[in-house]
């Protein structure tokens, strides 16, 4: 399985990837193991995710969430917490 996830970064803005494993991806970030974005920013909070049987399947949505403004994003995280 792979995942898409959102992180929320200290400086507020949204990062988004991908995974097999979110828990172990995420420490990787807070470790400042992750992306040199998240390594500059630092992150947060796991905000969201999305489950997908493959790879191909979860990088399509990984490049779409990653055209949206940050208004879009938080309107797909906040479906999650309604």
């Amino acid at each position: 399985m792979y995942f898409v996830y959102l992180l929320q970064c200290q400086n507020g803005s949204i990062y988004t990837g991908i995974t097999t494993d979110v828990d172990r991806r995420f420490l990787e970030h807070q470790k400042g193991e992750g992306g040199h974005y998240t390594r500059a920013m630092g992150v947060e909070k796991i905000l969201y995710t999305e489950k997908f049987k493959n790879r191909s399947l979860a990088t399509k949505r990984e490049l779409e969430i990653k055209t949206w403004p940050r208004e879009k994003k938080l309107k797909l995280v906040n479906l999650l917490t309604c």
